[in-house]
């Protein structure tokens, strides 16, 4: 006779899945507009539909997927508005962390920053894809937040990251942004250096800016439908640029 799980392992089985769901979702293993279908998901993972369907309801809430009429649920990407927003706040909260960095973090963790900015403006000259470039700016921005002490930050921050991923990948790919990217990051790395709270915030937030600029840009020329569904050329192109 099968054992039935308690409720907290069906807790932490749903959290595993939610887990695995959402980095497909923010490396592009998951592309916007793909439809995320239960009886696949549950042969993939090997856990029940009702644990998928769960998963999918939290996923749903922090607006990463959505359930599109005739279609089912699909991973989504945020209106213009939405967009705008998202940045917005990941302005405030990126630039609050870069100001508590300066100010509280060890040396070692500010040489760790700058080995972060390397690493990054390396993946850059060497022309990575940009999932790759993507994962370097993961790194420098865990450093970051380590730094700043504040896991509550932390995690919002990773939530807003995830719902403009797409929009991440849109803006790296506009001629000229990844050279000024790094640039911006380098800002953030000698501000703190200089421990200089005020210049790292405003370096922080002035990377943020620019970002949500160029996405919103490119965003723009869309015709992004219900849900925040978005033509398959845009899809075609995000997965060449991801592969």
């Amino acid at each position: 006779m099968p054992l039935t799980p308690t409720a907290l392992e069906a807790s932490l089985l749903r959290d595993q899945v939610c887990k695995r769901l959402r980095d497909a979702i923010i490396s592009m293993e998951l592309k916007p507009g793909e439809r995320l279908v239960e009886r696949e998901l549950s042969l993939s993972t090997g856990v029940s539909r009702a644990t998928i369907r769960e998963a999918l309801r939290e996923l749903a809430s922090e607006g990463l997927v959505t359930v599109l009429p005739q279609r089912g649920v699909v991973v989504r990407v945020p209106t213009l508005k939405e967009a705008e927003e998202l940045y917005e706040l990941r302005a405030v909260i990126e630039g609050l962390a870069g100001r508590r960095f300066a100010q509280r973090a060890t040396d070692e963790q500010v040489r760790k920053l700058r080995k972060a900015h390397k690493a990054l403006a390396a993946a850059h000259r060497s022309r990575q894809d940009i999932a790759e470039i993507l994962a370097q700016k993961t790194d420098f921005y865990d450093v970051l937040f380590a730094g700043a002490d504040s896991p509550t930050m932390e995690a919002i921050a990773v939530g807003l990251r995830a719902r403009v991923n797409v929009l991440r990948h849109l803006s790296l790919g506009a001629p000229g942004r990844e050279e000024e990217s790094v640039r911006e990051i380098e800002a953030i790395a000698d501000a703190v250096e200089r421990r200089d709270a005020e210049a790292s915030e405003r370096a922080c937030v002035a990377h943020v800016r620019r970002a949500c600029e160029v996405a919103l840009e490119a965003m723009s020329q869309w015709d992004v439908g219900p849900g925040g569904s978005i033509p398959g050329t845009v899809i075609a192109e995000l997965g060449s640029r991801s592969s």
